[in-house]
Parts: C-alpha cells; sequence; structure tokens
C-alpha cells in the first residue's frame, strides 16, 4: 500500500476534530503502521544482535593508540544501541496503541495526530500542534527561573 492510499481519506478530513468526531484509522491504515513498525523493529533487533557479535570479539592490541580508538569505537556503539533501545520502547508502546485501538490519536489533545505526521514518525503520540506547545513550554521554563 503507497503513502498515497492512506492519505487520501485523511487528508480531506479536518485535523482540528476531536478524535469522537472522526472516522477511526481503517484496518488498512492500521495494518500499514503496523508492518511498518514491526519491520523497523526488526531491523533493530537485527543492529543489536549485531553489535553485541561484534563487541564480544576480542580484538588484543598492545598499541595504546589502537586500544584508545577501539574503545572509543566501543563507546560509540553502545550510545547508538541505546539510542535504538529507546526507539525500540516506542515502537514497541506505538504497536501495543494499535492493539488497543489509540494509535493515531494525541495523548494530549484527543485528536487525530494526521497520517502525515505518522508517515514521518509512526511512533508519534503528539499532534504537530500539541508537540510544538510542549517544546515552546519546555524552551520557556528556563526563563521563568531566570528572575
Amino acid at each position: 500500500m503507497n503513502s498515497q492510499a492512506l492519505t487520501a481519506a485523511p487528508a480531506q478530513r479536518s485535523q482540528s476534530l476531536p478524535v469522537r468526531a472522526l472516522e477511526a484509522m481503517s484496518p488498512q491504515q492500521l495494518a500499514f503502521f503496523r508492518n511498518l513498525l514491526e519491520t523497523k523493529r526488526a531491523s533493530l533487533l537485527r543492529a543489536a544482535h549485531e553489535t553485541m557479535n561484534h563487541l564480544q570479539e576480542f580484538e588484543p592490541t598492545s598499541d595504546v593508540s589502537d586500544r584508545a580508538s577501539l574503545e572509543e569505537d566501543h563507546f560509540l556503539e553502545f550510545r547508538v544501541r541505546d539510542r535504538e533501545r529507546k526507539h525500540l520502547h516506542a515502537i514497541d508502546e506505538a504497536l501495543a496503541r494499535i492493539q488497543d485501538g489509540s494509535y493515531g490519536i494525541c495523548e494530549q489533545t484527543g485528536e487525530m495526530i494526521g497520517i502525515a505526521r505518522l508517515l514521518v514518525r509512526p511512533t508519534a503520540t503528539l499532534s504537530i500542534e500539541a508537540q510544538e506547545q510542549q517544546e515552546l513550554t519546555r524552551k520557556m521554563q528556563p526563563l521563568k527561573h531566570r528572575f
């Protein structure tokens, strides 16, 4: 299924109406996102497995510079894997939302997140408007404490 097929019907709807006033995502749309998320999940798990295999390989070196470089490489790999672990958790949560029927609904406003946003970020839990408001609030908090 292509993205045009996914966006055709929702694009005609007003994105500002409460979710109860809108139709839920179609079964085809949910299946598309479930498949997308499961594919990303499998890819992340493969990458994590490959990294663990790589890190377990013993690479003896007597050169201090080589050892430092190797340790830096391992450190960077761990950082990437940690980021991917967090992304894996977000994917699992999105799959759970598909299962319970709340996928695509903004956790803050209860409105539809929008197909276009979910195509870009399938783990999104907030609509663009709610995300922007949250970021603005986060940026303003340090200013409150200055005075």
